[in-house]
């Protein structure tokens, strides 16, 4: 006969276990039904008020128009995409560099901190006309804004998570002999892994964010330009559907920058970080 005990607490497991894998469903199933819902309401408003696409196109004619315009769309996002990735790329590396510099000497953070948080707190179509005075390579334009934009994240949340190390870690390895360089190698660095990747999911928004926004103020137009040319292409025609194309990509781009950058950080932190472990049961 089985212990009442022992099937009480079988019981109390196989509970959980239903309620993790309602839980991991509900995770898509819930994000997929409120749009499907959003959706529906969409369309019939326009069919109700007979309203016409110019002003505001079905979902279906969206969809349409992702598909008749898939090729100029595509070459657009592909431009995009490029600006966004070197603007993070060099982000990445600015950013973490210069945390590390930081690190290194507090008088070096005194001394150029402000200028990144001036960086940060200033408009990008303020900083825009100056860029566009001393560069000729709309490129190199374009990627400036987006390493703007995507710069201080990295560099705020790396330089804290340098500074956050545990002091009495600090004194031990101190006390050992290490170097700088060993000290930041093997302490520093991995304590401020989660800080830097958390800033990475930032960035990585407001990268894209950065590429877009250039694009706009600079008017850039031609078949090798980005999303945001089109958008505004769409809207001097009266273009509806295309123009709301452009921004479903936009978005789901940003959605997958950020699942990227999720995953990333889960595979990197997910063998030794307590954010990543799975909760005990």
């Amino acid at each position: 006969m089985a212990d009442p005990a022992t099937a009480q607490i079988d019981a109390e497991e196989r509970q959980r276990l239903r309620a993790a894998r309602l839980e991991n469903v509900g995770k898509w199933l819930l994000p997929v039904a409120v749009m499907a819902l959003a959706l529906l309401i969409w369309d019939r408003i326009v069919v109700w008020n007979d309203i016409q696409p110019y002003i505001l196109p079905r979902p279906v004619d969206v969809c349409n128009a992702l598909i008749e315009d898939r090729a100029l769309l595509f070459a657009s996002l592909l431009t995009t995409l490029k600006i966004t990735g070197l603007g993070l790329l060099c982000a990445i590396v600015g950013g973490v560099g210069l945390a590390v510099l930081f690190a290194q000497s507090k008088w070096v953070e005194m001394s150029f901190y402000p200028y990144a948080i001036v960086l940060q707190v200033t408009p990008i179509v303020a900083i825009f006309p100056l860029i566009n005075i001393y560069v000729d390579n709309l490129t190199v334009k374009l990627l400036l804004c987006a390493w703007i934009v995507a710069f201080f994240p990295i560099l705020s949340n790396t330089t804290l998570g340098l500074n956050s190390v545990d002091r009495n870690l600090r004194d031990l390895f101190r006390l050992n002999g290490a170097t700088r360089w060993q000290e930041l190698r093997h302490l520093r660095l991995p304590a401020a892994m989660p800080y830097f990747l958390a800033g990475l999911k930032i960035a990585g928004g407001l990268a894209l964010i950065g590429a877009v926004v250039a694009e706009f103020v600079a008017g850039s137009g031609g078949q090798q330009s980005g999303l945001a040319a089109r958008i505004i292409e769409a809207g001097y025609r009266l273009n509806t559907p295309r123009l709301f194309a452009a921004l479903v990509l936009i978005s789901l781009t940003g959605i997958l920058i950020f699942m990227a950058t999720s995953w990333t950080s889960h595979l990197i932190l997910r063998r030794w970080h307590d954010s990543a472990l799975p909760a005990e049961r």
